[in-house]
């Protein structure tokens, strides 16, 4: 037996079993290294052991016509490379699913007649070695593989699909690809997600409670092979993820619906005429990018949906906001706006909402009730534009407070509002801001506030466009913006909402507007045991149709303008709600921080 030493002096070797006890067969354990050019090892000198050097290695070779493999080197999980090449193994144990972290194994030019289904497991795997062996099949498991990058099958008596299938170019991707979508998926449908209560309704004073759903259905063009290779074919199919979809949201039944990753021709022709039978109307608006596409090319651009139920709700006006619009609008003195922050064409949808008399709880509000403002977005994805995403997202707060200063003109009683944006409009704000909770773009929706020198903005000569849109513009250490907001999820209730095999993490957010607006109850996570009995590694799977999590809150609105209003909801203690309220006429005043 050859132990690849990396000279490491981490700990983590000490766990060494004994070479006699992991191999056995035919000959002794060689200390010789490969004839291998890629494989080499170097020994610990005299020198070193006796100083007290202690040794990480995380490759092993076993020689020596070796016919099988003690149960021992299984235990030795924290191996990433495994040779047992150029023996006389005739199988490997199922106990090889336990070595998790491999990512290289060679069990060529032994006399293995079967590979056991664990062999699935194995799901960091690059290189698979199994030339020169008996296999006259391949477990369909091996197509879980989506890692691999090389596969040798070849001196193996293997049924002609599968040899043919491996000499085509690309082969070893569309050879796992033939055996996932040949593999047998158990209908196990995932359990029920907990509704988590936070508070009790108010029962003195006019009220609307109302649910909201934010969900990113995960458009088709972006839903492939390459990207999520640990799903089926045919569970990426949109025909199949759609009815999935569908059936989610009808199950949830929310009273208005935020949806990002919509694509035109679906708004129109499957989301709208189905949800309309529900009850609901809805808008809709296409990334930027549609304006310039042709007619044919245009319906496959997604963008962003709201759906409403007109029972309790109705609509007042929609907006467009279109960033790389607002981005060349504003652009003046600085070349960083035009370059990076144009050229996104990412977008927010809003729909003003008028509440519906019938809506109300505990009687009907006298006099002005501002409207409800419901916005989703949408923020640009690539973790390397940071600066973009927190750009993006103060464009959209300035925006939103323009549409709150539009939505009084004209409207019967209005001139009874306060002058704060606050007091014109009930926000509500959804979306895939593409931004973990630490990141400069939700501390300053959570703050209304962000330093002008936050590392986001990546010294980057945005500062004389910023001061513009910030709410207060005479301030030049920070921007803010109007509203007082406050996130439903926190990372203690929802550990992801978007979950992947290689992301897992928050980037989906529902914000309300305090102290109008009280959380009653939310929909809890998909519970993490059960993505672990069914090697549920990544998101979209055969019985998750997107790789996100729809998001579902129940709200409690009162009538009252932000500035005379209190909220008297019999709040239980949570970490993603503000137990105080405090009355504010501007953001400037606002010191709540998370």
């Amino acid at each position: 037996m050859t132990i690849k030493d990396s000279g490491n002096a981490a700990s983590g070797g000490s766990a060494t079993p004994s070479p006699n006890n992991i191999g056995q067969g035919l000959g002794q354990s060689s200390g010789a290294g490969s004839s291998n050019p890629k494989r080499t090892h170097t020994i610990m000198s005299a020198e070193d052991a006796a100083a007290g050097k202690r040794s990480f290695w995380a490759e092993m070779e076993l020689t020596g016509n070796i016919r099988n493999i003690s149960p021992q080197l299984f235990d030795l999980t924290h191996l990433t490379h495994l040779y047992v090449n150029d023996n006389s193994l005739t199988k490997v144990p199922s106990e090889i699913g336990k070595l998790v972290n491999l990512q290289v194994l060679d069990a060529s030019n032994n006399k293995l007649r079967s590979l056991p289904a664990e062999v699935g497991d194995l799901i960091r795997l690059r290189e698979l070695l199994l030339a020169n062996n008996y296999l006259r099949t391949l477990p369909f498991e091996m197509g879980r593989l989506f890692n691999l990058q090389l596969l040798g099958i070849k001196g193996n008596p293997l049924p002609q699909e599968f040899s043919s299938l491996h000499a085509e170019v690309n082969g070893t991707s569309k050879l796992l690809t033939f055996l996932l979508d040949s593999l047998p998926v158990p209908t196990v449908e995932p359990p029920p997600r907990a509704w988590l209560p936070l508070a009790t309704p108010t029962r003195s004073k006019p009220a609307c409670i109302f649910t909201v759903l934010c969900y990113n259905v995960l458009c088709d063009k972006y839903a492939t092979r390459q990207m999520y290779g640990y799903c089926p074919t045919w569970a990426l199919d949109w025909m199949y993820r759609r009815k999935a979809i569908l059936q989610e949201l009808r199950h949830y039944s929310a009273d208005i619906i935020s949806l990002q990753e919509v694509e035109t021709d679906q708004f129109y022709n499957f989301f709208l005429p189905e949800l309309q039978q529900d009850g609901y109307a809805g808008i809709f608006a296409a990334k930027s990018r549609a304006k310039t596409m042709s007619e044919s090319d245009r319906k496959f651009v997604d963008g962003c949906a709201i759906f409403y139920r007109t029972a309790k709700f109705n609509l007042i006006k929609e907006h467009l906001v279109e960033f790389n619009q607002l981005a060349m609008a504003n652009a003046e003195g600085s070349d960083d706006m035009l370059n990076r922050v144009m050229t996104k064409d990412n977008i927010g949808l809003a729909a003003l909402l008028e509440t519906r008399m019938e809506a109300w709880d505990n009687g009907v509000p006298h006099g002005y009730s501002p409207p409800l403002l419901v916005c989703t977005a949408h923020i640009h994805w690539d973790p390397e534009f940071c600066d973009v995403k927190l750009v993006q997202t103060m464009m959209l707060m300035h925006e939103l407070r323009l549409i709150a200063d539009e939505s009084s003109t004209g409207r019967p009683n209005a001139s009874s509002a306060g002058k704060s944006p606050t007091d014109k409009v009930h926000l509500l704000l959804c979306g895939d801001f593409n931004s973990l909770p630490e990141s400069g773009v939700i501390e300053f929706l959570n703050t209304s506030r962000i330093s002008a020198k936050h590392p986001d903005f990546k010294d980057l000569g945005y500062k004389s466009c910023l001061q513009r849109i910030s709410y207060n513009s005479d301030r030049t250490t920070e921007y803010t913006h109007a509203f007082r907001l406050s996130t439903a999820y926190s990372a203690e209730v929802m550990p992801f909402t978007n979950y992947t095999f290689d992301f897992k993490g928050i980037i989906d957010y529902i914000f309300y507007q305090k102290p109008n607006m009280t959380p009653l109850g939310l929909l809890g996570p998909l519970d993490p045991q059960w993505l672990v009995e069914n090697k549920v590694v990544g998101a979209p799977h055969p019985s998750i149709p997107s790789d996100h999590f729809p998001l579902l809150v129940e709200l409690e609105m009162t009538a009252g303008s932000g500035s005379g209003s209190s909220n008297s909801g019999n709040q239980q203690s949570s970490s993603t709600l503000s137990t105080t309220s405090v009355s504010t006429t501007s953001s400037s005043s606002t010191s709540s921080r998370r």
